[in-house]
């Protein structure tokens, strides 16, 4: 009899406990400790780059990237329509207006060809997300952005550990951001961090971050712009600079899921997975699948039922951008066509993903799928 099989669950494996320990032990549990600093740079070492700076959670990291660039009213960022929507919560914050692209049919990251003709001259930025830790084709977006003069401001919430081209995530735009939430490869359970090699934009991370107190001086209580509490605790960074001490752990046991789920499915009709970009290296954050109803025979919701039904929890796919109200009332273009889109939401669900899961395990989640055909 197999346990519950959750979409997602942390694998804490490492020096987490000590760590903690410590931090509690020793009282420094606000973002002054020892912590915040060592995971900093052992993530900015990870990524191969010169700077980061830990913040409490992804959604922020995303909001602290956009200010530090100078994204502001009157300004659009290029988003997908495909992601979480706290990608394009972030533009709301800073009073930019999200701009949206349909997704890639096979890595259902950003479709770089229909980029180009969403810019205007108010486009400021390209904002890439590697959907599920699918690294975007870095390579064209660049391009774009340098024959339009925009900044690449990359969303890897998804993708720590992803490569393109075998550069590391991190160093593949002008500031990038990820999340450390409890699912994500590397987690601090709620968590972010902005990285990047400029240290004009360093300086301008640490300052925002921390309600725009003065930089390396003696704190006083004169603030000279609006900023915003977006620390991370030192508990928190504990668990973080644990969790990057087996980074290459982590990532291979979500590729090695990948690889297994691959094995086990590829063969049936009417089930498609996502398919790895060419010149990257997929860190598998999510699986997920996309149901063809007429060729497989049954639909997303009697598939999603069968699997519950058998103890296996499954996760709805991103709902679209264009089809979220909130964004209409907030003033986007969500006019126009997003056939890609649309079919994830409509037919695509995750599938457990969790570092720990077992082959017998991810055996028995792909022999139910197949099960749900009757």
């Amino acid at each position: 009899m197999y346990r519950f099989i959750p979409v997602c669950e942390p694998l804490l494996s490492g020096n987490e406990l000590r760590y903690v320990t410590e931090a509690v032990s020793t009282g420094w549990i606000s973002s002054s400790g020892k912590y915040v600093t060592k995971f900093e740079q052992a993530f900015a070492d990870y990524c191969g780059v010169k700077y980061a700076v830990a913040v409490c959670n992804g959604t922020v990291a995303l909001h602290l990237l956009l200010t530090a660039a100078g994204l502001g009213k009157g300004d659009e960022v290029i988003v997908p329509s495909f992601t979480m929507i706290a990608s394009a919560f972030a533009v709301c914050y800073t009073g930019a207006l999200p701009v949206l692209v349909d997704a890639d049919k096979d890595t259902w990251n950003i479709d770089t060809a229909k980029i180009e003709e969403k810019i205007t001259p108010k486009t400021k930025a390209i904002m890439p997300v590697h959907i599920f830790g699918n690294p975007c084709r870095m390579a064209e977006i660049q391009r774009i952005a340098r024959e339009h003069n925009l900044l690449v401001l990359d969303d890897a919430a998804e993708a720590h550990g992803a490569e393109y081209a075998g550069v590391k995530a991190g160093k593949l735009a002008d500031l990038t951001a990820f999340s450390f939430f409890a699912n994500k490869n590397l987690t601090t359970g709620e968590g972010g961090m902005v990285v990047t090699d400029s240290p004009e934009y360093y300086d301008k991370l640490r300052y925002y971050r921390n309600v725009c107190f003065p930089l390396d001086a003696p704190r006083v209580y004169q603030h000279e712009d609006i900023g915003f509490n977006y620390r991370m605790s030192n508990l928190h960074a504990a668990l973080g600079l644990a969790q990057v001490e087996k980074a290459d752990y982590y990532r291979g046991l979500r590729i090695k899921n990948a690889a297994l789920y691959q094995k086990y499915l590829t063969d049936i009709e009417g089930i498609r997975l996502q398919r790895d970009e060419p010149q990257g290296l997929n860190v598998h954050w999510m699986n997920a699948v996309l149901i063809e109803p007429r060729v497989f025979g049954r639909t997303k919701e009697q598939v999603i039922e069968y699997l519950q039904q058998n103890g296996i929890e499954t996760r709805l796919l991103f709902t679209g951008m264009h089809q979220q109200n909130s964004l209409k009332k907030y003033g986007c273009d969500c006019t126009g066509e997003y056939p890609v889109c649309d079919k994830l939401t409509e037919n695509g669900f995750y599938l457990p993903s969790g570092s720990n899961l077992t082959e017998d395990e991810i055996e028995f989640v792909c022999a139910k799928i197949r099960e749900a055909r009757g």
